[in-house]
């Protein structure tokens, strides 16, 4: 990708360092509060609340790590609980990006009648809040049997009306052509979706999947609804109850945190060659 030549004329050089400045500025909001909790974590509560604050701490404190997984009372719930966020979370956004991609190509390259109607209900969904059907869809699950299961946590949020636009809206892009030449090979459209469509929208999955993973990994409303048993908790229910405990200290909060910031962190930087050659691709298409 070509790097940004810096201007030479003092109004566009004012307006290049201002941004340049503006960046940093955001960058700086969003780093900060993240640098705070990672150097907290390894710190004594009594660190934690001294004036001035110490970045860099006098020493790991990994017992606090050990506390944050062992929890207050020993048990050693939050392993289980990272699990069940993983669980859910990823199945959530495998089955977001299969059926979104599916649903979104059949209404980007067919044409039937009712198309775009059909398009415009699925995206009224949108505007309904969650809480107004969250009761509804709670004895649905109740009446199916799901509750204290991972199906409880998974199938209400296994499709996505955004990730059916985002999808439609990337695929109207898709060359007719190249659908139109794999049909005259004899190719099925299955094979079309599976072996031509899929692997032309990286970008698209990997920031729907990203997307998709973070929400459910934050959720923490359905899992208190849905969930009794602490072993089938995730991860915000488990911080919402150790923050409340008297016996958990900042030091092992802080902890608690760094562990719950990881997963996405790590699915993000996985991903990240999607985002780049996506934008180097939507870079070149712009020149």
């Amino acid at each position: 990708m070509r790097k940004p030549s810096i201007p030479k004329r003092p109004s566009e050089l004012a307006l290049f360092v201002l941004a340049r400045l503006v960046v940093a500025g955001a960058a700086a909001l969003i780093l900060v509060p993240l640098a705070f909790m990672l150097s907290a974590s390894f710190m004594p509560a009594s660190d934690i609340v001294s004036i001035p604050y110490r970045w860099i701490p006098d020493g790991l404190r990994w017992k606090n790590y050990l506390q944050a997984l062992a929890g207050n009372d020993g048990s050693w719930l939050y392993a289980r609980n990272v699990l069940n966020s993983l669980v859910v979370a990823g199945a959530v956004a495998a089955t977001t990006v299969a059926i979104s991609a599916s649903v979104g190509y059949g209404f980007a390259k067919f044409r039937f009648r009712g198309r775009n109607l059909a398009f415009m209900a699925v995206m009224a969904t949108m505007m309904i809040p969650f809480e107004t059907v969250m009761v509804p869809l709670y004895l649905v699950v109740v009446r199916l049997g799901f509750q204290d299961s991972y199906l409880g946590l998974i199938l209400p949020f296994m499709a996505s009306a955004f990730g059916v636009f985002l999808m439609r809206q990337y695929l109207l892009g898709f060359p007719d052509d190249i659908v139109d030449a794999a049909r005259i090979d004899g190719c099925s459209e299955w094979r079309i979706f599976r072996s031509v469509v899929l692997p032309s929208i990286g970008p698209a999955s990997a920031t729907l999947a990203v997307l998709a993973f973070r929400q459910q990994w934050d959720n923490l409303l359905w899992p208190l609804l849905v969930v009794q048993r602490e072993e089938m908790k995730t991860i915000p229910a488990y911080i919402v109850k150790f923050a409340a405990e008297k016996s958990a200290d900042e030091g092992a909060m802080m902890a608690v945190a760094v562990i719950a910031s990881l997963p996405v962190f790590i699915l993000f930087l996985t991903l990240s060659k999607y985002f780049l050659g996506g934008s180097a691709v939507f870079a070149a298409g712009k020149e």
